[in-house]
């Protein structure tokens, strides 16, 4: 699967921070229930890669992605633990070397339109827009679109439940990410059931948003 084809199996990417093991596969769970197959695990925590491990082997109606990689041999890592796609928040020559050495679908941060252009010439046309508040938000997507077109975008950083449709209703963004549907109070709680009714509410404020335009 390519990565765009991944940025199209769910509107609304995850962004997961797991910092105990035991969170990971009911985590996973309990995002998919509600309708969000597509997560990105962050490297943010000294657990982070053997929980993909586990909900790759746990959860097999989950996508499972990296996130926050930061060193070439981190693609090796990912591959290890069953990873099916790499996010980064940057692009570096080293990062963007080792991908054309791993196939491995991978997801480059851009900022600026000098980012852009760069990934482009390694052949990238996904991209994430991090942090898309701080990079100019819809302003800068819209201004993204003339110049450079047939980049697909996932703007992640500042998005949440009250303006992520505002992002996915422009041409050039194939989704989002956020955390906003798996929060760390949650998380730490374990309250599964506030974060499967957070996936559904993505949805539910899509086909709400497709019924109010068909009428």
């Amino acid at each position: 699967m390519k990565i765009d084809e991944i940025m199209q199996r769910s509107p609304v990417i995850p962004v997961i921070v797991v910092e105990r093991l035991d969170q990971a596969v009911p985590l996973a769970e309990a995002l998919v229930e509600g309708g969000l197959p597509v997560l990105e695990v962050t490297l943010r925590s000294e657990v982070a890669m053997q929980a993909v491990g586990e909900i790759v082997r746990a959860v097999p109606r989950a996508i499972v992605g990296v996130g926050t990689l930061t060193r070439a041999e981190q693609f090796a890592e990912a591959i290890d633990a069953g990873t099916a796609f790499a996010v980064s928040p940057g692009l570096t020559d080293a990062l963007a070397d080792a991908s054309c050495h791993h196939e491995l679908p991978y997801l480059p941060g851009v900022f600026t339109p000098s980012d852009v252009m760069r990934a482009q010439s390694w052949g990238f046309n996904a991209l994430k827009l991090f942090p898309a508040q701080q990079a100019g938000g819809i302003g800068m997507l819209k201004a993204l679109a003339g110049p450079l077109p047939g980049v697909g975008f996932c703007p992640t950083g500042g998005i949440g439940a009250d303006n992520f449709i505002d992002f996915l209703d422009l041409p050039n963004v194939a989704c989002v990410g956020g955390s906003w549907v798996c929060p760390a109070s949650a998380i730490a709680n374990r309250d599964w059931e506030q974060i499967t009714r957070l996936a559904r509410q993505v949805h539910e404020t899509l086909a709400s948003k497709s019924g109010a335009g068909q009428a």
